[in-house]
């Protein structure tokens, strides 16, 4: 049994698949703490296996999106390989990257919490990262390009972090514009879902 926090159909909002139809699995629970993190993790109703792929394949997408709170907690290498067969889908992953993940998932995203107020200092434990999406808080961008599991096919993100004062959200914007255009190793990456008012 997995604790779900929701299970919904939308458009990927950010990175490399923004405007990809998905279905996403969130899931309740996370081992860090972060201060802008948009889940409740009190929420959520236990699922099995098969509930789960019986909801997932209500929808057409080609992609699962498994996120959280962090969906590490709840996964192993049965669970996606029944999910994937019951589904024919392929599945992605958004976690902070400080969990083992099983083989099988066909992208994965690491958004890391250095720095984070909540997110504390862990080692990252992902063997392959397609992915890196940095919430920019002002903090040092020194090192991603270095982190275990980076190498040279995984793409680099840069995100405003998004609070609801609209004059800090744009001056968050305006830094993250600048020092993406500083070093164009990274991408901007903005939350289009917010913009879109979807999921």
């Amino acid at each position: 049994m997995k604790k779900i926090n929701e299970i919904f159909y939308s458009l990927q909002g950010e990175g490399y698949h923004t405007g990809v139809p998905s279905v996403f699995i969130r899931f309740s629970g996370c081992n860090l703490k972060c201060s802008f993190c948009d889940t409740d993790h009190s929420d959520g109703v236990m699922m099995n296996e098969r509930e789960i792929a019986a909801e997932v394949n209500k929808y057409p997408a080609e992609w699962i999106i498994l996120t959280g709170g962090e969906p590490s907690l709840w996964i192993d290498y049965p669970f996606i390989t029944f999910l994937k067969a019951a589904t024919g889908k392929k599945i992605a992953i958004e976690t902070n990257g400080s969990n083992p993940l099983p083989n099988g998932i066909d992208w994965v995203t690491v958004s890391p919490k250095f720095g984070v107020e909540g997110g504390g200092d862990y080692e990252l434990r992902v063997s392959h990262i397609n992915e890196l999406k940095v919430v920019d808080i002002g903090q040092s961008l020194d090192g991603y390009f270095n982190l275990p599991g980076v190498d040279s096919s995984t793409r680099f993100y840069l995100q405003p972090c998004y609070v609801e004062d609209p004059s800090i959200c744009s001056k968050n914007r305006g830094r993250t514009i600048e020092r993406v255009l500083g070093n164009p190793r990274w991408t901007l990456s903005v939350q289009t879902h917010r913009f879109l008012d979807i999921p």
